[in-house]
């Protein structure tokens, strides 16, 4: 069955690379409109031609969104151009690789950082697309978390931290809009195929003393690392109309590595 999103406009935040990458391509294939956006306008490019490419219609949105006036601006764009927001992926963020430390020496700045951008970017977009989702009686909110919002991260506390208070809000909102047609769920990746999550295989097979590849096969169970692929179908279907009473939700995709 082919589920199709016609009709709908999306946003996905940090989607020019990685798993946003995958995510937006894969909902303008079920026939949404989709807003991208992420700091870099040769990434936007690619990603939105690629969807021109398969007849999809695509918004380009430069914007760093460790700004807060970003996220108004940013919403105003995709609503004289796209419409309002039917479907938020909440996906841009910072991982636990671009600043490595225990608590004791702990960067302050990167910890409120990692907290605005994994936690309170997603609360603030969700709170400005709600209205709209609410009046409509339908809306999907999916928050990109983490197997680290279930688990804790070694020298990655404030990307645990931030992960774990995703799930709080998503479990909470969900609650509040359960009997008006929005779903919130999230997505719990294990480790994925990105730039991002390079930069934490080599910190931890340095400070394990082995070499890359033989972190990178011991990661899962399964063995080796997700690809960016392995998870747009599952945001594909938390979107869509079959998926009206998924609600509140943290689906692990992790090859294995947790099994609850």
């Amino acid at each position: 069955m082919q589920i199709q999103l016609k009709n709908r406009c999306a946003l996905v935040t940090g989607g020019g690379r990685g798993i946003g990458r995958a995510i937006a391509i894969a909902l303008a294939r079920s026939g949404a409109r989709v807003a991208v956006s992420a700091r870099t306008a040769a990434e936007l490019a690619k990603v939105t031609k690629t969807i021109r490419k398969d007849n999809g219609e695509a918004l380009a949105l430069q914007a760093d969104l460790s700004k807060p006036e970003a996220l108004p601006q940013m919403l105003e764009l995709v609503e004289q151009q796209l419409g309002p927001v039917d479907i938020l992926v909440n996906n841009a963020g910072i991982g636990s690789s671009a600043d490595p430390k225990p608590v004791i020496d702990f960067d302050d700045a990167f910890w409120d950082l990692s907290l605005w951008l994994n936690l309170t970017v997603p609360y603030r977009l969700s709170k400005a697309v709600l209205p709209s989702m609410v009046t409509k009686r339908w809306g999907r909110i999916i928050n990109i978390a983490s197997i680290n919002s279930k688990m804790p991260s070694f020298h990655g506390a404030a990307y645990a931290a931030s992960k774990h208070g995703l799930l709080g809000l998503t479990r909470t909102l969900a609650l509040e809009v359960a009997k008006v047609g929005v779903t919130v769920n999230a997505i719990c990746p294990g480790p994925v195929h990105t730039a991002m999550n390079d930069k934490r295989i080599e910190y931890d097979a340095k400070r394990k003393g082995i070499s890359f590849e033989e972190q990178e096969k011991s990661m899962t169970p399964i063995g080796g690392r997700l690809e960016p692929e392995d998870i747009a179908p599952l945001a594909v279907y938390l979107a869509s109309d079959a998926a009206r009473m998924v609600t509140g939700q943290a689906y692990n995709i992790c090859g294995g590595v947790l099994l609850y």
